[in-house]
């Protein structure tokens, strides 16, 4: 077969997908849909595919862009994606699985699973873990301070390693909410210790086979080859982009590579569980209360709050150039997953216009908690360039910004991304719960503000 009957036989199977996921919608809601996405049709950027669940039905999905510019493959509903931070549901799921069993209880301290976690003084529960109210240091930041660059290879073993040179925590477990990767690679490794089973075999067996997500798997050997898999890119220039290297080998906190139409049937279970699994959806979703008594919307990987007066369950994520996000609306049984490969790319905000399109207001939506504080906000007239420089909060945290044209870009590691302005001094990121940036000026001195879900944090400019 030629290059151009080759060429031509995919793009048929392309149209013949497409077409398969979308008959059960109205050709306008359709126009609508892809207009969203038209800044990414071109077959000389990257993209994303999309998924839109009803009722227990995949009623559209598609790819835009392209998942692999060197070669020329476009992105399709069947591109498997490195999922991010959407992969800690699945490994709540996990842990909840075997507390239901009688493997563990959530309350029972981390040390009798994972005893070369050093002894801080202080009960740590596999529920502090899940709602990220241990106190325990982020492994990011940690590999990060400790010399450790992000697009090395970095290992399950060598985070594990990290963790345990741990001396302090950052608060009392229970008293505060502070989103934590750690938490959740820990929680693998407590799966390993309940099962002798690593993360990604007891998930195969106890999540993805029973529910036909033959296309999923938790990725712990970086090395490891996976057909019909899509690259991350980072965007340099309009249309000028670079690969954007993701060599992790861990599985827990991400690892996640699956693709839009193994997450409908994701979706679909939570929105319509069996029998067997309703008490874990309901253990999944629960919304606990810090020391204070005040109540969290995280819940166990997965964050809960309200779209539109509707009750919704979504998570979003970003490794290397992978930006992703889903939202689950039971109430509707509707279900909207972007999964994306460039790094500027706004998911949250995508599958929210997605949302829109579909869900009616229910009633008044609760009006959203104000992300500024009191204190001088910035004049109108201060321009990006006064905005862009270095922050670092108070436990050491680095994070940069610099304005490249009309943008504002944030540096946080190895980890790129062009923040949204929706206002002079008020910037925006989707992610796990929509996260804020709110610069403030008092005399000579600038800060931010970061707001996201349950947590703020607050970081000063010192170049």
């Amino acid at each position: 077969m030629n290059s151009k009957s080759l060429l031509f036989s995919v793009t048929i199977v392309i149209q013949s997908l497409t077409k398969a996921f979308s008959q059960s919608l109205p050709p306008k809601t359709i126009w609508q849909i892809d207009s969203l996405f038209s800044t990414w049709t071109s077959n000389t950027s990257p993209g994303c595919t999309i998924g839109i669940v009803r009722n227990d039905t995949l009623v559209y999905a598609k790819g835009y862009g392209m998942a692999n510019l060197e070669y020329d493959v476009a992105n399709t509903p069947e591109t498997i994606f490195h999922v991010a931070s959407i992969s800690k549901q699945f490994t709540a799921w996990s842990v909840l699985l075997l507390a239901r069993e009688g493997k563990l209880n959530l309350t029972d301290d981390i040390h009798k699973y994972l005893p070369c976690f050093p002894d801080l003084k202080a009960k740590i529960t596999i529920q502090h873990l899940l709602n990220h109210t241990s106190g325990i240091r982020d492994q990011w930041q940690l590999l990060a301070i400790s010399g450790t660059r992000l697009d090395d290879v970095v290992t399950q073993d060598q985070i594990i390693k990290v963790l345990a040179k741990q001396r302090a925590l950052n608060f009392t477990p229970g008293d505060q909410y502070n989103y934590s990767s750690s938490g959740y690679t820990m929680l693998a490794e407590i799966v390993k210790s309940v099962t002798g089973q690593t993360l990604r075999q007891f998930a195969d067996s106890a999540i993805f086979k029973p529910l036909k997500m033959t296309n999923t798997h938790f990725h712990d050997n970086g090395a490891e080859i996976v057909r019909n898999r899509s690259y991350s890119y980072n965007r340099m220039e309009e249309t000028h982009f670079t690969n954007s290297t993701l060599s992790c080998s861990t599985a827990g906190a991400t690892g996640l590579l699956t693709n839009i139409v193994d997450l409908a049937v994701w979706v679909t279970s939570l929105c319509n569980p069996v029998k067997a699994d309703q008490q874990t959806v309901e253990m999944l979703t629960k919304k606990l209360a810090l020391n204070s008594g005040e109540r969290l919307t995280y819940a166990s990987g997965i964050t809960v709050n309200t779209f539109k007066g509707w009750k919704q369950y979504a998570h979003g994520g970003s490794d290397a150039g992978f930006r992703t996000h889903m939202a689950v609306f039971p109430e509707k049984k509707m279900g909207f997953v972007v999964l994306s490969n460039v790094g500027d790319f706004d998911p949250d905000a995508r599958v929210h216009a997605l949302a829109d399109l579909f869900l009616e207001e229910n009633k008044m939506e609760p009006k959203r908690e104000s992300a500024y504080s009191p204190a001088r906000v910035l004049a109108d007239t201060l321009g990006l360039a006064k905005l862009a420089g270095n922050y670092i909060g108070d436990d050491g945290l680095p994070l940069s910004f610099e304005k490249k044209g009309t943008g504002l870009y944030s540096h946080l590691f190895d980890q790129t991304a062009l923040l949204q302005q929706d206002s002079p001094n008020n910037f925006s990121l989707g992610g796990a719960d929509r996260a804020r940036f709110i610069f403030k000026t008092d005399g000579k001195d600038t800060t931010v503000d970061v707001k996201a879900a349950d947590q703020c944090y607050h970081l000063d400019k010192y170049t």
